[in-house]
């Protein structure tokens, strides 16, 4: 687990905060990384407004002070984890979260983010709220996204690939992906479930079902599996598993009802997996399978981007269009 070098750490005094930052500081130590701890605060609230106003300061004095505020706190638990011997450095992002979090992102090159999820209780199916799955679909760099109820140890992590054809596909993120859920695997340690889902539906030999026989239908299923298998293994024998506790799992059906099945099955602490978009084009973010993954496991999730991803949000402060993931011009 040497790809992290320097790491983002949300604080946001949530629920399982304190577990995400522990996480996060063990990985920086691991890695001899920077750890950089910060707050996201879109607005100052009305009560701290009420509070820290005053005759004498106006708006620009209030802000200041909730600020300072904030960074000292921030600062109280940094000063812990030095005395661990890990680099770290505070910040507290004013803004709308997820675009403040892209932009140091993009400005200090930071490689991870480690978060915890926002959790809406009685809704299953947006368990990750508005600000994780937006950095899950757009943060140019790999995403953690922490359960508030998860250990600070976990026993079974699921790498979820989708190998091509191994003499036309690199599989840059399925080996992405891999890699880095081994690594974590072995640091934990525990177990390591690989899964490729696959499916073959014979949509197009169902209009001539009368021409082709059940043998040879069959036939075709398993010659479908017979690739899926080498594309899978091949990618396997990319990455050294030495050591490994591991599991390969080739299932037919849709990857995106067995994949949340098999984390609930197996009672799955974290999944690594790709999102889907494809590399290079801004504006398409997250693929329809991941998108419904996401919505319906309630483990924690480390997400990975293609190669080449680019992410709308930009450095300076336009207008952001969050229902169309697109960036605005200001009028």
């Amino acid at each position: 687990m040497r790809r992290f070098k320097n790491i983002l750490a949300l604080y946001n005094r949530k629920v399982g905060d304190e577990a995400a930052l522990h996480r996060a500081a063990a990985l920086a130590k691991m890695n001899d990384a920077r750890l950089t701890v910060a707050e996201a605060v879109e607005k100052l609230p009305r009560d701290v407004v009420a509070l820290l106003g005053s005759p004498l300061g106006g708006q620009t004095d209030i802000q200041r002070r909730f600020l300072e505020e904030r960074q000292a706190g921030l600062e109280h638990l940094a000063s812990v984890i030095r005395e661990d011997g890990v680099a770290v450095e505070t910040s507290v992002l004013l803004g709308r979260p997820f675009l403040e979090v892209i932009r140091a992102v993009l400005r200090d090159h930071h490689d991870l983010v480690v978060m915890t999820a926002d959790v809406w209780q009685g809704l299953h199916q947006i368990t990750f709220g508005s600000t994780s799955m937006h950095l899950m679909r757009k943060c140019p760099c790999p995403v953690w996204v922490m359960q508030p109820t998860a250990g600070r140890r976990f026993q079974r992590i699921l790498a979820a690939v989708d190998p091509g054809d191994p003499e036309t596909d690199p599989d840059a993120l399925d080996l992405k992906i891999l890699q880095l859920a081994s690594s974590l695997a072995a640091l934990e340690p525990c177990h390591l479930d690989v899964l490729h889902a696959w499916d073959f539906s014979g949509a197009d030999l169902d209009t001539s079902r009368s021409e082709i026989s059940d043998e040879n239908r069959a036939k075709l299923v398993e010659r479908n599996k017979s690739m899926h298998e080498a594309a899978l293994n091949g990618l396997l024998d990319q990455v050294d598993l030495s050591g490994v506790d591991l599991s390969v799992h080739l299932p037919r059906g849709n990857p995106a009802l067995l994949i949340p099945q098999f984390v609930f099955d197996n009672k799955v602490d974290l999944i690594v997996m790709g999102t889907l978009g494809r590399s290079g084009i801004a504006g398409l973010f997250i693929g329809n399978t991941a998108e419904y993954v996401l919505r319906q496991v309630e483990c924690s999730v480390l997400t990975v981007k293609p190669d080449g991803f680019v992410t709308p949000v930009t450095l300076e402060d336009p207008e952001f269009d969050a229902k169309n993931h697109r960036v605005m011009p200001r009028p």
